[in-house]
């Protein structure tokens, strides 16, 4: 009789997923990079390159689809849903680190964006063995902090294969959330799981199956579209500035004052006043200089139009 633990379970179990590996194209091997090692640092170098280079090609095959993904988030976002990621190793990895670049770039609150990775915060620096391989991890991740109909869930995978990945968009799904399926490989499990699948296909690895190099730098190119272009449509900038910027240590304090002289072409006399009135808020402190109003009107005027400062800015100039 065998049993799940037994030798050929194993076995079998190790076939079934080495043919798994074999169909993806991030795990084939490149027959034409067998002596990149005897090479010179400079030709290594030059190659990786011209490999990277291919990335935003494959990006851009993957726009409308993108696109759409972003809109349908957007849109969850205005009424209150909040943008969660979900990987493991590589991708769950820059889905944190995408999660924790939001609050101070567009002040969102906490919360707002949530990167999960398989393991917990620990698996950010070391490896967690066998969580990746764990659906009811991520459904457990998930249930931690109450994920909803009104959430969006982006699973983040390069393979399209992994488990946790696959679990958290099932759960999500099953929800009612939105799902977007992320990985580098056609016909994912991943993308048939989620309800938006983005499959940006990279081709083989310069190390074979290392997914850290074009997989995870075509999985970047994309969260940063997703987190960014949601905070543009949420009203987060204003043009190019980022208007909502959280002005925490000196650089910052710096750069705010100086999106509000970009947008507003104010006398620093007149930029320290305004965000003395606004008590720093950027936004609101443009729409004190551009609006002609108080640092009060200014508040309620952005809270009327859900953040958003031309509508803002509109508001003024007809009342």
């Amino acid at each position: 009789m065998t049993t799940p633990s037994s030798p050929s379970a194993r076995t079998s179990s190790y076939g079934e997923l080495r043919a798994q590996l074999d169909s993806l194209t991030t795990e084939a091997f490149r027959p034409d990079l067998a002596g990149i090692d005897q090479l010179t640092t400079l030709e290594i170098a030059r190659i990786m390159n011209g490999e990277d280079a291919t990335v935003a090609a494959a990006v851009a095959a993957q726009l409308p689809g993108i696109a759409a993904a972003i809109d349908a988030t957007a849109a969850r976002a205005a009424r209150g849903g909040r943008l969660i990621y979900a990987g493991a190793g590589t991708a769950g990895r820059l889905g944190v680190l995408d999660a924790s670049e939001c609050p101070p770039t567009f002040n969102t609150g906490p919360g707002e964006v949530i990167g999960l990775i398989a393991g917990g915060p620990g698996a950010m620096v070391t490896s967690v063995e066998g969580a990746e391989d764990s659906k009811e991890l991520a459904v457990a991740d998930l249930a931690a902090i109450g994920v909803t109909a009104a959430d969006t869930v982006i699973g983040v995978s390069a393979s399209g294969r992994t488990p946790y990945a696959i679990g958290a968009v099932e759960h999500a799904r099953g929800l009612g959330a939105l799902t977007v399926g992320l990985s580098c490989n056609a016909g994912s499990a991943l993308a048939a799981a989620a309800e938006h699948g983005i499959e940006v296909v990279v081709g083989p690895e310069l190390i074979s199956g290392s997914t850290r190099l074009k997989a995870g730098t075509a999985q970047k190119l994309v969260l940063n579209m997703v987190s960014t272009i949601t905070m543009i449509r949420r009203g987060k900038t204003y043009g190019n500035l980022m208007v909502d910027v959280r002005a925490s240590n000196d650089k910052l304090r710096a750069r705010a004052r100086r999106i509000v002289s970009f947008a507003t072409g104010a006398s620093d006399t007149e930029i320290e006043s305004a965000l003395r009135e606004t008590h720093g808020e950027v936004k609101n402190a443009i729409l004190v200089i551009l609006g002609g109003v108080d640092g009060p009107t200014a508040a309620t005027l952005l809270a009327r139009s859900d953040g958003h400062l031309r509508d803002a800015l509109m508001a003024s100039r007809t009342s």
